[in-house]
């Protein structure tokens, strides 16, 4: 499948190519990355157009859509391609199957994990219940977090990002280069 092409002028995305594996389907490589922040306002019907650059970056799933989850920790819905749940599927996986671990957490990602399919525009219809869970009323931030993004409501997401930046800063938290299969710093 060919990549989509990359878009490095602003920094809102790169696409590293990804191939599907054996008659499974399974996607393999590396996963897009969602950068950036872009508020867009919501219809009377629930509508919201997701960002092209994050539209852009799922192009060759099977799925043409997004999986949304209630986050746990904010008012936030977190999101992604299919290949993401699938991720979080595998890592269910090292629980053992009736675990109170394992039911947990299925219970609380994979019941309320949602399937929104674009339309011809870009848009998704965002769910009552998922719009509740996040505040969302009238307008939606589409925040990128790397390999996920989340949608908030514009104005709890400054302030979750003003105190982020600020408790950061307070602990001056770093970030090393991850290496390289070959040994070296990336």
């Amino acid at each position: 499948i060919p990549a989509a092409p990359a878009i490095g002028t602003r920094g809102e995305f790169h696409i590293v190519p990804r191939r599907r594996n054996g008659a499974r389907g399974r996607w393999i490589g590396r996963m897009a990355l969602f950068l950036s922040t872009t508020t867009n306002k919501i219809d009377r019907k629930g509508r919201v157009s997701i960002p092209a650059p994050f539209r852009n970056a799922l192009a060759g799933l099977p799925f043409q859509g997004i999986v949304a989850i209630p986050s746990f920790k904010y008012p936030a819905l977190q999101c992604s391609g299919m290949d993401w749940l699938e991720q979080l599927s595998n890592g269910i996986g090292a629980y053992d199957f009736f675990s109170d671990e394992h039911d947990a957490l299925t219970a609380a990602l994979f019941a309320n994990a949602q399937q929104l399919a674009f339309d011809g525009d870009g848009r998704i219809v965002l769910p009552g219940e998922l719009a509740a869970h996040a505040h969302i009323t009238e307008q939606a931030a589409f925040v990128g977090r790397g390999p996920t993004f989340e949608i908030w409501e514009p104005e709890a997401f400054r302030a979750y990002q003003a105190e982020a930046t600020q408790r950061a800063a307070q602990q001056s938290l770093t970030v090393r280069p991850a290496a390289n299969p070959d040994g070296g710093a990336s």
